[in-house]
């Protein structure tokens, strides 16, 4: 058995970092390892302050060779892959040096504008590397550094939503509701998922804040909408009921790393419009079909008469290729290839 520690800037939360290293967690565990999990804020097991976003000052060494000591590898999400906080990632460099290290990059800088002149991953003999889609596999390649590609995987079989209390809650009966089960930050295009509403004449749900300052633009924007808008969950509903509630999902995205919605869409059997963000290219390529987003018309169709053949031909392309229960033996060949202990 091997001890594995997972290791972020924040774990625990909503945000698909937290999620996607969550379900690691679960599938490393369930192959036998003892796993530990290391972040600067959040619900985890060992509490660093200095690794978190906002932090004031760095880990010291010492203090991050505390928090690793007795493990055989640390994976690292996304901390070295965004230099959002840079001070922190090159202590974490020294202190992983000679190290079983596995860098999950869920984001890399040159794929964010503001970010593109930063410094973007390094390496080292002990260390693997591992993206969430091919295209930043390519991009790490190119730049000397070799890495795997293991897609997200997804519950295909997640609880079912409430439909009718969650409506209730809306209150919306006859209505049909487009859901963007997204934050609210400038790449992911509200604008463009509520003109959609607005076409179509729907109700518009954003579920998630604004955040990275986009909070006034996004005041603005929804002052001026013409269609009724909901904001957020209540205290007692889940993105499941958010799901079940609605009549068509919407990623307006102009970039995603993965876009876990849009395969949480077909999980839960809803209609999908997308922006052609570079990365759903490779969900396509695996067959996956979707509404682009200016296909007002048929998506009016779609309300009106769900194809659920259509849907169901989805759902089992995701269950061939993205099926959560197949994650724990993803990364059990990984594992091994990466030379890391098999904790069997």
């Amino acid at each position: 058995m091997s001890r594995v520690g997972i290791l972020s800037f924040r774990l625990g939360r909503s945000d698909g970092v937290s999620i996607e290293a969550e379900k690691w967690s679960v599938a490393l565990a369930s192959l036998g390892h003892e796993v530990t999990s290391i972040a600067g804020e959040g619900p985890v097991d060992v509490v660093v302050p200095g690794l978190a976003l906002t932090a004031s000052a760095p880990p010291t060494r010492s203090e991050l060779r505390r928090a690793l000591a007795g493990l055989d590898v640390v994976v690292v999400e996304n901390l070295a892959s965004l230099p959002l906080n840079p001070r922190a990632r090159d202590v974490l460099y020294d202190v992983l040096e000679g190290r079983d290290a596995l860098f999950h990059h869920h984001d890399l800088p040159w794929q964010r504008e503001h970010l593109a002149h930063l410094e973007g991953p390094r390496d080292s003999p002990s260390w693997r590397h591992v993206t969430i889609n091919d295209r930043s596999r390519l991009e790490l390649l190119e730049r000397g550094i070799e890495a795997s590609t293991i897609y997200n995987h997804f519950d295909c079989d997640p609880p079912v939503g409430r439909r009718a209390h969650t409506r209730a809650q809306l209150n919306v009966t006859t209505e049909k509701v487009v859901l963007a089960p997204t934050r609210a930050l400038a790449r992911k295009n509200i604008a463009g998922a509520l003109r959609l509403a607005e076409e179509l004449n729907a109700v518009f749900w954003l579920l998630g804040p604004a955040e990275d300052g986009y909070d006034e633009e996004l005041s603005q924007l929804l002052a001026h909408a013409t269609t009724p808008l909901r904001r957020g969950l209540s205290e007692d509903t889940s993105v499941h009921d958010a799901y079940a509630a609605c009549d068509l999902v919407v990623m307006a995205s102009f970039w995603e790393g993965f876009g876990n919605p849009t395969i949480e869409s077909i999980t839960h059997r809803r209609p999908l419009a997308l922006y052609p963000y570079p990365v759903s290219q490779e969900l396509r390529a695996m067959g996956l079909a979707f509404f682009d987003l200016g296909d007002v018309e048929g998506l009016r169709n779609a309300l009106e008469r769900p194809d659920d053949v259509a849907l169901a031909a989805n759902l089992e392309v995701v269950r061939g290729r993205l099926n959560l229960a197949q994650l724990p033996e993803v990364l059990a060949q990984h594992w091994r290839s990466w030379g890391f202990a098999s904790g069997q």
